[in-house]
């Protein structure tokens, strides 16, 4: 496969090249996580942190790590995403690598502590001269909520609702047929390939990534049951009530709305709801 590069009105032929080492590969994905998203459209587009790279996964409670993940990364809804990267030239990247992946979605969330992860993430941070929490709402958005994010890391973690992807230059036809056959059978967690394809110009001054999302059939869709965090207000709550109720509904809703705010344990003086059976 062969891509042009439009530079001062000529196009500049770029041919695919394999990477030279895979730590180039894993350097790569570290910074540019945007890359895990491949195509998709960017109004929907999975965005991630980097909690740390090497990470250790113990097989025990107090165990010291077995097994090193290669990166953890958590997007923005607080689902915690486990990254195994391989060029397509080791021999590894079939079996080995689906059972090193599995072995550390079994142990890793089982034996990761909360705060384990955010003393990963703030080391990591304060090596950058950056502050954690000026990390995440960079990341995802002005108005993010810090803490209810990582309640929500923390709930994913002990549910299992995870997303496990295989990085690699290619991904060979047999190792995308285990992971659509994992993606189909897993309702929590979901497991997809991701192809970084990379091209050069001859003297290699320019480069160009593309990346691809392998594995999410049609079948994987339909099984998924985990669920996207997100914080809703009584108004939001609302709002997607009215738009979807059944008219049986409104006999088990009305007198929720007496147009104050969410209940609190610290209001005396929220909503009650009248239930009318």
């Amino acid at each position: 496969m062969t891509i042009y590069l439009e530079r001062d009105g000529e196009l500049v032929e770029m041919t695919e090249k394999s990477y030279d080492a895979e730590d180039r590969l894993q350097k790569l994905i570290a910074a540019h996580p945007n890359l895990l998203a491949g195509a998709e459209e960017r109004d929907r587009r999975d965005r991630w942190v980097l909690i740390q790279r090497e990470v250790a996964v113990a097989d025990r409670p107090d165990g010291a790590g077995r097994w090193s993940l290669d990166h953890l990364f958590v997007d923005q809804d607080g689902v915690p995403t486990l990254v195994e990267v391989k060029r397509s030239s080791d021999t590894r990247i079939r079996r080995e690598v689906i059972g090193q992946m599995l072995e550390y979605a079994a142990n890793g969330p089982r034996y990761w502590p909360l705060e384990t992860l955010r003393a990963q993430f703030a080391a990591r941070c304060g090596k950058r001269g950056e502050d954690p929490d000026d990390v995440l709402r960079s990341a995802f958005g002005g108005e993010f909520e810090v803490e209810a994010w990582w309640a929500a890391v923390e709930t994913n973690l002990r549910e299992g609702t995870l997303r496990l992807l295989f990085v690699a230059d290619q991904i060979s036809a047999e190792l995308k047929a285990i992971i659509e056959f994992l993606n189909e059978q897993m309702t929590r967690t979901t497991v997809l390939g991701v192809e970084v394809r990379q091209f050069a110009d001859e003297p290699g001054d320019n480069r160009t990534f593309v990346p691809r999302i392998l594995g999410l059939s049609e079948q994987a869709k339909s099984v998924k049951t985990g669920r996207r965090w997100r914080r809703w207000d009584l108004e939001q709550w609302r709002k997607l009530h009215e738009e979807r109720r059944d008219a049986e509904d409104v006999a088990v809703t009305v007198g929720c709305w007496p147009g104050r705010g969410p209940a609190t344990s610290r209001s005396r003086s929220a909503p009650r709801c009248t239930i009318r059976r």
